[in-house]
């Protein structure tokens, strides 16, 4: 019997989405489709709302062959008139898995940028065409990119690329994939209507592969505030991001080369004649208090070393073992490492593990957190029982996990952040459900700024009933970070809220024409898919929803019973109309008169008593 030993293979992220594309929603033509129009789009609109300008946005679908049965080969290009993209970034952009501007912790539609590349993965996957990209930052010069990706080392292929004179600035991407049109065309022309709905500052043209246009104007000529990268809030932190945020935090010993020695010679005030170690000593200890971190730093390797800068010059620090007290260094001359012993009495020993161990717990609360001053630093350490002074880069696992479970329990840090948030507001969500639903009844509202798991989130909502609304029913229009959501509706937090409020308590009956229309924005939307199509039920964000919802209710109600009492005063009034004609009549023939009094005036009065 043979034995196989089983080899372990890293595979890159490419390779990875090209064996698991179903997780990013390019499962077959009809969703794959749908997902490269929204991913596009997005970053379009993304785009646009980072630098300020009003999105102007071109969508087209074009069969390669209009004989050809579905599923075939469609081109689809997503221009637009935003910032565009520097030329020596694009190939990186464009053919690398990961690779974008998506990774700080601001409300952004996409999650991570990574949506646009795996639209490009399946393309080249289906139908083997490069990816074209144009783009021009300036308005002027125009780079032009054909680009492959190399889906077994995550880097882009660049087939052709020239430059060009244009006279508009923004970025056109174009892709060639595999797609059913028949079938996603519905899904895709509501995902344009409602992205012209939640976006009322956009300009949107979509032309379908017969050649016509859907084209909405903008609504509103003003637009959000774009959103601020902000510092994480401690609630929403684990231990590995910890770990994250240390090395970040960690003073590096620097390179000690030509130009770090002219800044320590700086310094100390050297003149250019090469002292020897002692005398380098001696200047240091006398201008200490003044010295920059940097400098400071080299000096304490200079002292354990006892070496002056020429002997500096010609080794390389490697490794500093704080645990064994050992400096481990190459030396190029002799061409091997060599390790030496630190004194921890040395008064040059606190500099250089304070350097490599970071800062202290309450400077690493109070700089790397967003809302955490020194007091509730200092009352935050005494909860978690770990000493304030205590260097970050000397703890343990097990303190590292102390320090992740107390931040996530502690209740006296103040509630996130929402500047990373961009809302889209309650005046332009109200004129952009006026002018798409004309309805009788319209009212909005925008809740404070929440927090769920330290990710800070706003809701916001409408709700139109009556006047051009056709549907019977309630239609619910959800959204997320100005994207719609429009698949996996059944199991999304929005629907569960809408179904369980009982709304003949609001005067509304079940076929009544009311639209819903709902969006959560967020720095993290906790999605249940990586397909990005619902919201899980979070507690803090159902509570905000159904807060919102009724109090939308309680106006829709209060506008119903007015209606209610207006119609009662019409019908009233027709009554009056039909009889009062019989009654004056009657009274006439009764009296033995010829004319009949003048009841047209009795009818008047009663209008105007009724107003």
């Amino acid at each position: 019997m043979s034995s196989s030993k089983e080899s372990f293979n890293q595979i890159s992220p490419s390779e990875f989405f090209y064996r698991n594309r179903d997780l990013a929603g390019f499962s077959n033509p009809t969703r794959s489709l749908y997902t490269a129009v929204r991913e596009f789009v997005e970053n379009a609109l993304d785009a646009c709302d980072q630098a300020g300008i009003l999105p102007d946005v071109y969508l087209s679908i074009k069969a390669v062959d209009d004989e050809q049965a579905d599923p075939k080969p469609y081109i689809l290009t997503v221009k637009d008139n935003g910032p565009g993209i520097d030329s020596k970034h694009i190939p990186l952009a464009f053919g690398t898995v990961l690779y974008g501007s998506k990774f700080g912790l601001k409300q952004a539609r996409g999650m991570f940028g990574l949506g646009a590349t795996m639209a490009i993965l399946y393309g080249q996957i289906t139908t083997n065409k490069p990816v074209v990209v144009k783009s021009s930052p300036d308005g002027q010069s125009q780079d032009e990119y054909e680009l492959l990706l190399d889906i077994q080392k995550n880097k882009p292929i660049i087939v052709k690329h020239n430059t060009k004179e244009v006279s508009k600035r923004g970025l056109s991407v174009s892709i060639c994939l595999e797609g059913d049109y028949s079938k996603a065309g519905a899904k895709i022309r509501d995902y344009v209507y409602q992205t012209s709905l939640i976006t009322p500052y956009a300009t949107i043209t979509f032309e379908d592969p017969k050649g016509e246009k859907f084209h909405q104007t903008k609504i509103v000529k003003t637009m959000p505030l774009p959103p601020t990268i902000i510092k994480p809030h401690p609630h929403g932190i684990d231990v590995e991001t910890i770990r994250r945020m240390m090395a970040d935090s960690h003073f590096q010993i620097p390179t000690v080369d030509n130009k770090m020695i002219e800044k320590v010679r700086k310094e100390l005030g050297l003149k250019k004649n090469n002292l020897n170690y002692s005398e380098i000593m001696e200047k240091a200890s006398k201008r200490w208090p003044g010295l920059s971190r940097h400098v400071r730093v080299v000096i304490a390797v200079m002292s354990f070393l006892k070496m002056d800068f020429e002997k500096l010059s010609k080794i390389r620090i490697d490794d500093m073992d704080i645990a064994n007290k050992i400096l481990a260094y190459w030396d190029f001359g002799e061409s091997k490492s060599v390790s030496i012993d630190l004194d921890p009495e040395s008064e040059y020993y606190k500099q250089l593990t304070n350097t490599v161990q970071g800062e202290t717990l309450i400077s690493f609360l109070t700089k790397r957190f967003q809302r955490i001053g020194q007091a509730t630093a200092v009352k935050f350490t005494a909860f978690a029982n770990l000493k304030p002074e205590k260097r970050i880069g000397t703890m343990t696992n097990q303190e590292l996990v102390k320090l992740s479970d107390s931040l996530q329990k502690f209740e006296d840090f103040l509630s996130p952040d929402p500047s990373c948030l961009a809302p889209l507001g309650e005046e332009p969500l109200k004129k952009g459900m006026e002018q798409f639903f004309k309805p009788d009844f319209l009212e909005v509202v925008q809740r404070g700024a929440s927090a769920y798991s330290g990710f800070p989130f706003i809701a916001e909502m409408g709700i139109a009933y009556g006047g051009e609304i056709k549907s019977v029913g309630q239609t619910v229009y959800r959204f997320a970070n100005r994207i719609p959501l429009l698949y996996d509706e059944g199991s999304d937090v929005v629907l569960k809220v809408v179904n369980e409020i009982d709304w003949t308590r609001y005067k509304v009956k079940n076929d009544a024409p009311l639209v819903i229309v709902s969006h959560i924005c967020s720095t993290r939307i906790p999605y249940k898919t990586v397909g990005k199509e619902n919201v899980a039920d979070r507690p803090e964000i159902e509570r905000e929803l159904r807060l919102a919802l009724q109090f939308l209710a309680r106006k829709l109600a209060t506008f119903m019973s007015k209606r209610g009492h207006a119609e009662m005063e019409k019908k009233r009034a027709n009554l009056y109309s039909k009889y009062i004609p019989l009654v004056a009549q009657f009274c006439t023939e009764l009296a033995g008169k010829k004319k009949e009094p003048d009841y047209k005036k009795m009818l008047k009065m009663e209008a105007m008593v009724e107003e």
